[in-house]
């Protein structure tokens, strides 16, 4: 009975393992896709003489607003997601800090989604395509 359960674990260990191994593998893919996006954003906002802005990130909260050292375009009215000028996109939320208000925030460039806020369960998704393709049309006027 005892080796019926360890091999039935061991057999379920592997199907999980195997299991993350493809959806990481699907998120690779995913973000090598949304990654090409980003690239040729940049290249299309130079060309439209879009110029990067300095970017702000906000606390989780969303109570303060800190400076950062990243310049690029923000792919949202509410400033949460953008493209840096390096072409990596960035999720603009931080945790609040009292170091971060002197020094600025510190953002590291999160993974690229082909859909912007999936998984976040606030219900605001949207095709990454579709974010960059509107920030584009609205040229230097962006809100």
């Amino acid at each position: 009975m005892n080796d019926e359960r360890a091999a039935w674990r061991e057999q379920r260990g592997r199907a999980v393992a195997g299991r993350a191994a493809a959806l990481e593998a699907d998120r690779a893919a995913e973000a090598t896709q949304a990654t090409a996006l980003l690239t040729d954003f940049v290249q299309r906002a130079t060309e439209r003489g879009l110029t990067p802005s300095p970017l702000t990130a906000r606390s989780f909260d969303g109570r303060t607003t800190y400076r950062t050292r990243l310049r690029g375009w923000y792919l949202k009215a509410n400033r949460s997601v953008a493209v840096g000028e390096d072409g990596r996109y960035y999720v603009l939320s931080v945790p609040a800090s009292l170091g971060a208000r002197f020094h600025g925030a510190e953002v590291a460039p999160s993974l690229p989604r082909l859909v912007v806020g999936a998984g976040g369960g606030d219900g605001e998704t949207m095709p990454l395509a579709q974010l960059l393709t509107r920030r584009l049309d609205a040229g230097v006027t962006w809100p």
